[in-house]
């Protein structure tokens, strides 16, 4: 039985591709671990399956942006290099818009808020990234409380700049960190017995809602794409699965 790619094709022209990427794969290139799968890759095989015929040159895919391993949701690749080129640039310089959907630990005391704290990657043993005041890059995210259920929270995340795990760190200096994340939290998984009122369920039975980390890039808004177009364009993810199946239950039984 032919496995089941771990990406959804979200969109595609001449100039880009952009998938919705399951979470437990790296886009591009893990430097522990070349070895490993990786989106670019498996993206490129499934382009040489479909075209089934060796005289179609196969396409180019270049990498535009990165989203951590664990993390579910939008990636945006190119098919050429002057698209590359403009696409980059419109991210390292904020045009490109992006929002994020984050289960937290706690109930925040604000609806809205930001933080700002310039952060440095791989600044410790554990190749985390670290807050650093004076080596630090300068990181601005913004957050927005959506909901609560017992101690858990669902916020939405609005990065203006890309620092490596930024979301994560700056809502773990919050106080909140992200669900089931190793680095940054206590990395347990979420069970419905832990905000649901009145639950009588088997504890030795129960599986979690959500075992991996509570992050999905939700939301894109880029820039015109194609030459021939001055429309921005407006990409969406919804959850998988189980982080969907874990926001109904924060819905039903939350306060």
């Amino acid at each position: 039985m032919k496995q089941k790619p771990p990406f959804t094709l979200v969109y595609e022209d001449d100039f880009i591709t952009v998938v919705d990427k399951a979470p437990g794969i790296s886009v591009g290139a893990d430097r522990w671990d070349d070895e490993r799968d990786r989106l670019d890759k498996l993206l490129a095989a499934y382009y040489a399956e479909k075209a089934q015929d060796p005289k179609i040159p196969l396409p180019r895919i270049f990498t535009v942006h990165r989203i951590d391993r664990e993390t579910s949701g939008l990636v945006v690749f190119a098919r050429d290099g002057e698209t590359h080129k403009r696409l980059s640039a419109a991210f390292e310089t904020r045009q490109v818009t992006k929002q994020y959907l984050a289960v937290i630990h706690g109930r925040p005391s604000w609806t809205e808020t930001g933080c700002e704290l310039p952060l440095v990657p791989d600044g410790d043993k554990r190749h985390r990234t670290i807050i650093d005041k004076y080596r630090g890059k300068k990181s601005q995210t913004w957050f927005r409380l959506l909901l609560s259920a017992g101690n858990y929270s669902l916020v939405e995340a609005l990065p203006a700049t890309g620092r490596t795990h930024q979301i994560r760190v700056h809502l773990a200096s919050l106080g909140h960190p992200v669900v089931n994340d190793p680095l940054y939290g206590s990395g347990k998984p979420v069970f419905l017995s832990s905000f649901k009122r009145g639950w009588q369920g088997d504890p030795l039975d129960e599986k979690p809602l959500l075992a991996r980390l509570g992050l999905h890039a939700a939301k894109l808004i880029l820039p015109p794409c194609r030459p021939d177009s001055a429309e921005p364009l407006l990409l969406e993810a919804p959850p998988p699965r189980d982080l969907a199946a874990l926001i109904r239950q924060m819905e039903k039984n939350g306060l």
